[in-house]
Formats: C-alpha cells, sequence, structure tokens
C-alpha cells in the first residue's frame, strides 16, 4: 500500500485505541485519522478528536453523540459528529478507509467488523468476540470481500509473526501440514488470582479482578482474564484464524508475559514471539505490515529478565478455560452462546449480584441447555447471542442473584 494510510479505529477511547492512536502520532505522513468511534466516551473522543482531526467521529450513543457535536463546533473543530449503530457500520466501509482497528469490546462490535470484512478492509482484528461469535461466517466475508486480517491479541499476533508464510499457513489445515506446524502454544499471564487459595476466589471483588499485574485494560477483558476466560476465547479465536484444532491448541501459564506465544513444529523446533508487554507491539506490527515500523515500546533487556517461568493452568480452580475448550471442540453456535453467557455473568459480577465464582456455574448451565446449531447467517449469530444472554439471567434469577 502506497500513500498515506487512512485508519478508522473503532472503540478508540479503550486502551487499544488510545495505544493505536499513540503509534499512528509517531509517524506523521504514514498514515492519517479518518474516523473515530466510541460508545459513549466524550471527553476522550473530544480531546482525540481536537489533536488529530479525523473526517469523521461516531458515537454509538445518540445523546452523547449530540453532546461531542456542540462541543467540537464551539472548539471550531470541523469533524463530522455521527450517531448510532448504523454510522459505525458506514464508516467502516466507507471507500475513504483503508485500515479498520476493531477494538470495541464484546458482542457490539460484531457489526462494524462484518462490514470491514465484506468492504474489502485491512481488518486490525483486536475485537475476539466478533469472530468468536459468527466463526466461519466471519472468515467467509473476509475471504468473500477480499479483505486482509491481522490479529491484535498479543498472543495471536505472535503466533502469526512465528508462522513461516502466514499467508499460507492460515489458509487451511492442509496449509498448516505443509508448513509443519504441529501444535500452537498460547502463553496467559495466570490473572491477578494465580497463587490465590481456592477457598478464597469466591470472595474476590471486582476491584481485585479488574486489577491485573501486567496489563492496563478494560474491565470486563479484565474479569476475563482473571477467570482465564480470555485464554479460552483466545484458543477459540486461534482455532479459527490459524485452522487448527482445537485438541492442537495448548495454553500455558506464563506469569512474566514476555513471551506472547509459540508456534511448535513437526521437527521439534518451537518459535516463539518475545517482547514487553505493551499492546503498542502488535498494534504497530499490524499497521506496518509487512513492514516493521518503531512502536515507541521499551526494548527487551534478556539479562535484567534473568529467568522465564512457565506451567500449566488450573482448569480446576479456573474452568472457564474448560469451558471454553468444549464449546470450541463443539463449533458451530456453542462459542457464540458461551460469549454471551460470560458477557451476562461478568456484567452481573460487576454490578455485585453475581460471586467471582459464580461466573462460571452460569456460563456452564447455559452451555448445558444448548442447543448446537450452524451459524448460517448474522441474523442466527443474533438469535443465538440474545438466547444465551436471556437464559443466562434466567439462571441468576433462578438462583436469587438478579431481579
Amino acid at each position: 500500500m502506497t500513500g498515506v494510510v487512512n485508519i478508522a479505529i473503532f472503540g478508540a477511547t479503550g486502551s487499544i485505541g488510545q495505544n493505536t492512536l499513540d503509534v499512528i502520532a509517531r509517524h506523521p505522513g504514514r498514515f492519517a485519522v479518518f474516523a473515530l468511534a466510541a460508545h459513549r466516551n466524550v471527553s476522550v473522543l473530544k480531546q482525540q478528536c481536537l489533536q488529530f482531526s479525523p473526517r469523521y467521529a461516531a458515537l454509538a450513543d445518540e445523546h452523547a453523540a449530540a453532546q461531542l457535536r456542540d462541543e467540537l463546533r464551539t472548539a471550531g473543530c470541523k469533524t463530522e459528529v455521527l450517531a448510532g449503530m448504523a454510522a459505525l457500520n458506514e464508516l467502516a466501509a466507507h471507500p475513504d478507509v483503508h485500515s479498520v482497528m476493531a477494538a470495541i469490546v464484546g458482542a457490539a462490535g460484531l457489526g462494524s467488523t462484518l462490514a470491514a470484512a465484506r468492504a474489502g478492509k485491512r481488518i486490525l482484528l483486536a475485537n475476539k468476540e466478533s469472530l468468536v461469535m459468527s466463526g466461519q461466517l466471519f472468515l467467509n466475508a473476509v475471504r468473500e470481500g477480499n479483505a486482509q486480517l491481522l490479529p491484535i491479541d498479543s498472543e495471536h499476533n505472535a503466533i502469526f509473526q512465528c508462522m513461516p508464510d502466514p499467508r499460507v499457513a492460515s489458509g487451511s489445515e492442509s496449509g498448516n501440514r505443509l508448513a509443519g506446524i504441529k501444535r500452537l502454544v498460547l502463553t496467559a499471564s495466570g490473572g491477578p488470582f494465580l497463587r490465590t487459595a481456592a477457598a478464597d476466589l469466591a470472595d474476590i471483588t471486582p476491584e481485585q479482578a479488574c486489577a491485573h499485574p501486567r496489563w492496563i485494560m478494560g474491565r470486563k477483558i479484565s474479569v476475563d482474564s482473571a477467570t482465564l476466560m480470555n485464554k479460552g476465547l483466545e484458543l477459540i479465536e486461534a482455532s479459527l484464524l490459524f485452522s487448527m484444532p482445537p485438541a492442537q491448541i495448548d495454553v500455558l501459564i506464563h506469569p512474566q508475559s514476555i513471551v506472547h506465544s509459540l508456534v511448535e513444529y513437526v521437527d521439534g523446533s518451537m518459535l516463539a514471539q518475545l517482547s514487553n508487554p505493551d499492546m503498542r507491539t502488535p498494534i504497530a506490527f499490524a499497521l506496518g505490515w509487512p513492514s516493521r515500523i518503531d512502536a515507541g515500546v521499551e526494548f527487551l533487556d534478556l539479562a535484567r529478565l534473568s529467568r522465564l517461568e512457565f506451567e500449566s493452568p488450573d482448569e480446576v480452580r479456573f474452568p472457564c478455560l474448560r469451558l471454553a475448550r468444549q464449546a470450541a471442540a463443539c463449533g458451530r453456535s456453542a462459542p457464540a452462546a458461551l460469549n454471551a453467557a460470560n458477557e451476562a455473568a461478568v456484567a452481573a459480577f460487576l454490578d455485585g449480584q453475581l460471586r467471582f465464582t459464580e461466573i462460571a456455574a452460569v456460563i456452564d448451565a447455559v452451555l448445558q441447555a444448548h442447543t448446537v446449531l450452524p451459524l448460517d447467517s448474522l441474523d442466527a449469530v443474533i438469535k443465538v447471542d440474545a438466547w444465551a444472554r436471556e437464559h443466562a439471567m434466567h439462571v441468576m434469577r433462578e438462583a436469587g442473584k438478579v431481579s
């Protein structure tokens, strides 16, 4: 791609969005911020618009959009403000957009990510839920739209970097065999409760769950990291992205968060990608690919690190990882049901209505009640998502957790 690359950032006010803007600011003349989109964080989006002067800004919340429109007009900023989810879809497919950073958290990001795929954009995928929910439907849209899909999650980005030729190795199971790939290994920090006694997990508070030892993230993904559900969703995502059966994807706890994932080959070799735990590294890799660009990240000092530790995850203490693996093995609509049940349970936990250890129990109940179905349309995905959320609420109401 030559000339200035126009970027649309969805989830601009979150940690991924802000890190993306940090990298872009380091490369004036190479990237231009064409559009910024968020849910309803007016104050942060306003400052971003004043700094980067995008042609468009969009907020899903219409009241917030009206407020932003007034404040930007007063400040003399010419950014046009749009409102509603339909506006996000339109911006994702806008003919002047080259790359879309898909970083809206949860199921809310599915529509705009699919729109970008169908419009043939380069998609920098930080919203794993879009792929987990829609599975092959999403990958078909990428292929049919002739889009490019580059993973932003540090683990999947690491795997992408360790592939001999990602364009071949991620294409099919036969591609993996030709590349000699035997196994993928995702690493996990273990979250804030890696050494917490099992008997104490029930009393974990939302504030404790959101205090991640290595990464600065939003509240929902922080809880997912604490339960290891985030790693379970990443296992599903890796299976889809790299056409690997779930049985050939393993997880290792690695508290230092320096090795971001590994690819094992049939000759006994293992390739790993190492870097400091800073999301600007995978973001810069995807923005510049196939070139490498400065990310503003501190370089590794391996002598100072001295040692790197690895251990197997405890799926008894952290059953969400086991549940995600089961959903991955079932395929079809099971991952979508898992994701929706998790979002509902995590929201209840963050509201103080559910105990930390009850998140997995709610998800388990939903999966047991779910009839696995094929997902051949966006409507089918939405129906499974809605059913799983409602059934999760039913399970919590029956247990007296929510009204």
